[in-house]
């Protein structure tokens, strides 16, 4: 059992590759030591957890919103007790959504309640080289993202040209006087350098970062007490919706149409479709979309066909009118 938690926090702007890069990681980490993943998504249902390639790992998924905001404290500092308590991983993966303001993230894990488990190591913070400037003009949680990160992983980069990717280093650049960057496709970088447990031998185990039982009173105590604190970021720094609709269509060229038919201001969607041959992944970025045939699991069956969007409530309001996707 691991006397602490080594902690690490992906982050990046919806459809950036947090999920390809958090697959990277589980596939790296040795068999024998511990990994805990978990996994926040602003959507009402959880489509990312689903695409963790290990049946085996340990997952916690915290829908409905960040769990650095109000909506979602509770639930956040809950499963950190949880996992304190009963799991107490070796390394604990954090992939936020990606409308998180993770800036208070490392004071969270510092709570007395923890009593030292959770050893926060760094961010990592992903960028999608085609739609990053437009993003980071419009959206503040770019921003916020890129103050508090460490290692910034340029994603994608076979999509664009040396200048639009200078473009992007250099606003990186204006946020960080000397930004640790790596250029990548598929989020390829060095993972010896920045998640070193991957390659080391299990260290010793003693009673620090032991974590005492609590009631559930006294928890909710602490967190009442959290929340109440003026200094925190109580709200997310984008108005942004999620809405998860149904495609009840059938083929790819009614789900071509379906995707053509998507409103304008919708930031991402994602979702899981059933189309001729197979179980896909449906990915929507900015406009731009892809679909990918994934292993169908079993944990997929009840995502099928639903797909969640993320927007302006003003675009997802919009979704009433289009007759391809159906709300709950």
């Amino acid at each position: 059992m691991s006397a602490t938690t080594a902690v690490y926090l992906i982050t990046g702007f919806l459809g950036s590759g947090k999920t390809t890069f958090l697959n990277r990681i589980v596939k790296a980490f040795p068999r024998d030591r511990k990994l805990m993943i978990l996994i926040n998504e602003f959507g009402d249902i959880g489509v990312d957890g689903p695409l963790v390639e290990d049946d085996d790992l340990a997952v916690l998924e915290i829908s409905k919103g960040s769990i650095f905001c109000a909506c979602a404290k509770t639930d956040f500092i809950k499963g950190l007790m949880n996992i304190a308590r009963l799991v107490q991983p070796e390394v604990l993966i954090i992939e936020a959504t990606g409308v998180a303001n993770p800036s208070d993230l490392k004071r969270d894990l510092k709570l007395s309640i923890f009593n030292g488990r959770f050893q926060f190591r760094e961010q990592f913070c992903l960028v999608d080289a085609e739609f990053f400037a437009d993003t980071y003009a419009v959206f503040a949680a770019v921003e916020k993202q890129l103050e508090s990160a460490t290692v910034f992983i340029v994603n994608k980069v076979d999509r664009v040209d040396a200048q639009a990717l200078e473009k992007v280093k250099q606003i990186i650049a204006a946020h960080h006087p000397e930004p640790d960057i790596h250029e990548t496709v598929y989020a390829r970088i060095p993972l010896e350098r920045h998640v070193p447990e991957i390659f080391e031998t299990a260290g010793p185990t003693d009673d620090a970062g032991q974590v005492a039982a609590i009631s559930p009173a006294a928890l909710d105590g602490c967190i009442d007490t959290l929340l109440a604190d003026p200094g925190i970021s109580m709200t997310p720094p984008d108005r942004l919706r999620s809405v998860s609709c149904t495609w009840r269509g059938r083929g790819p060229r009614k789900f071509e149409a379906a995707v053509a038919a998507i409103p304008t201001g919708i930031v991402r969607a994602k979702g899981f479709v059933q189309l001729e041959g197979g179980t896909y992944l449906f990915n929507y970025v900015m406009g731009r979309s892809d679909l990918t045939q994934v292993v169908a699991r079993p944990k997929m069956a009840v995502l099928t066909n639903r797909i969640v969007f993320i927007g302006p409530p003003a675009a997802i309001e919009t979704l009433d009118r289009v007759d391809f996707w159906h709300k709950p």
